[in-house]
């Protein structure tokens, strides 16, 4: 952040000072009392459950600065109409002051948070470089974390989520992109769209908000993708696998790990890459995250020794954690859509290796509208053809996935429906065995980090694998 005064701040956000004018906020903006940050500005935010201002006080006390408001509140802060858009104002302004500070732009159905981790880690090698915590990428995340930049600040990543036309848009008129990438078009949000080509003009906003001296990276793979051409005047760079591209993976393979190894094709030369990260869809996130460090001017040794040593950075992403029995838990339990659980189940039965039992507990992916049904239901047969040894469907909303698995001839308890996360916990306690590997995967709102929790803190009832 850079600093201002609460003067300062008022004047940009169009505000009421109330309190100490001149107190200086050096910190970053947070919206969370119990996660202050020191200097910073905390925006109180009422919420369904919960109302910022009632925490303000409590914020400032704790380290932070000054508030951003709709109410005067005990301690310095601005009062604006809406804290929510007079913060999107404020960092639109912060960033408009660092012309040394290129923004780099993601979007697409999936991936974009990998992706984003990939691009900050390899962008990094470069200068210092700003990318959201988690998955920062709506209204409040993208200028929360345009106001963790400064004056020494040489990239920033942003990345840009949408749940209807004109919020892509907006968030591009906070940050201003100079480098825009569209990973995918998918069927995650099908319920908000109601078609891929609705979530594709939703997209297509980033490629529409570059400038005319700045860069679309398109995936050539995903026709509607590379389409976004025709949106833009400004330079295009193209990554994929399946079709000819600028930047391109092939010889990809998993190791016993899942984990990929492939040859990264760029327009400066060829490397390999054994990229330390789990699943072969990590592979599609490191060819675009290539792609836009090449369009930023890093070299392809540079990105090559980026991915060789990235790590995971965002928390309940194919997390892969081994038990002192033998079990391994991959808790990818943040979100879920249905490419992401097909990816998701194919690393499963990689880390498996035909030698290991696989356990699948899923959940419901949500938001899919009216394809709901026949999506789980296709979740549950992919389940059964890649020979996932049980299936552990949790919650009502997801139990298309067991009817899947039984019409493709799950039998015996292979597919198993519980009514919820306790419930899953008990089943779980009970059938998993020491060398099993456990997938837990759902929607955000199921709450499944419980069950990844549970499978790590608590022993088998029984060391011997139970029904076999």
């Amino acid at each position: 952040m850079i600093p201002m005064t609460l003067n300062e701040i008022a004047a940009v956000v169009g505000g009421e000072t109330h309190g100490d004018r001149d107190v200086v906020v050096s910190g970053p903006a947070f919206v969370d009392s119990r996660t202050p940050r020191a200097g910073g500005l905390f925006v109180a935010v009422a919420g369904e459950h919960a109302d910022g201002h009632d925490y303000a006080a409590d914020a400032v006390r704790s380290g932070g600065s000054a508030v951003l408001a709709s109410r005067p509140v005990d301690a310095p802060c601005v009062v604006v109409d809406d804290p929510v858009e007079a913060l999107g104002s404020l960092a639109a302004h912060v960033v408009a002051q660092l012309p040394e500070c290129r923004v780099v732009a993601i979007t697409g159905s999936q991936g974009k948070t990998g992706t984003k981790d990939l691009v900050a880690q390899i962008l990094e090698q470069a200068g210092p470089t700003i990318a959201p915590r988690e998955s920062f990428n709506n209204e409040l995340g993208v200028p929360l974390t345009a106001l963790e930049a400064d004056r020494s600040t040489r990239h920033l990543v942003i990345e840009m989520g949408a749940r209807g036309h004109g919020h892509i848009g907006y968030l591009a008129g906070i940050v201003e992109p100079d480098v825009g990438a569209v990973l995918n078009i998918g069927i995650a949000h099908l319920g908000e769209f109601g078609s891929r080509d609705d979530i594709a003009r939703a997209k297509g906003e980033l490629v529409q908000a570059l400038p005319a001296d700045g860069l679309a990276v398109l995936n050539a793979d995903d026709d509607l993708v590379v389409g976004m051409r025709a949106l833009t005047e400004t330079r295009v760079l193209t990554f994929g696998r399946a079709r000819p591209a600028d930047v391109s993976v092939s010889d990809l393979a998993l190791d016993r790990l899942a984990r990929p190894r492939f040859r990264l094709s760029l327009p400066d030369g060829a490397v390999d890459v054994a990229l330390p990260l789990v699943g072969e869809h990590q592979a599609a996130n490191a060819v675009a995250a290539a792609a836009v460090a090449h369009g930023c001017g890093v070299g392809s040794e540079t990105i090559a020794y980026a991915l060789n040593h990235a790590e995971p950075r965002s928390p309940w992403r194919m997390e892969v954690h081994e038990r002192a029995d033998g079990v391994t838990v991959v808790n990818d339990a943040y979100n879920a859509n249905p490419d992401s659980v097909r990816a998701a189940l194919h690393t499963l039965v990689a880390l498996g290796g035909g030698e290991r039992r696989t356990v699948a507990v899923l959940g419901e992916m949500k938001e899919l509208g009216a394809a709901a049904a026949e999506e789980h239901t296709a979740v549950g047969r992919q389940a059964a053809r890649l020979g996932v040894a049980r299936l552990l469907v949790v919650e009502e909303g997801a139990r298309a996935i067991h009817t899947g698995a039984e019409l493709e001839g799950y039998r015996n308890g292979e597919s198993v429906f519980v009514p919820d996360v306790d419930a899953a916990i008990e089943r779980l306690r009970e059938d998993v065995g020491v060398g099993d590997v456990v997938l837990v995967k759902a929607s955000r709102a199921a709450g499944f980090e419980r069950i990844a929790e549970a499978l790590l803190t608590h022993p088998v009832r029984d060391p011997e694998r139970l029904g076999s």
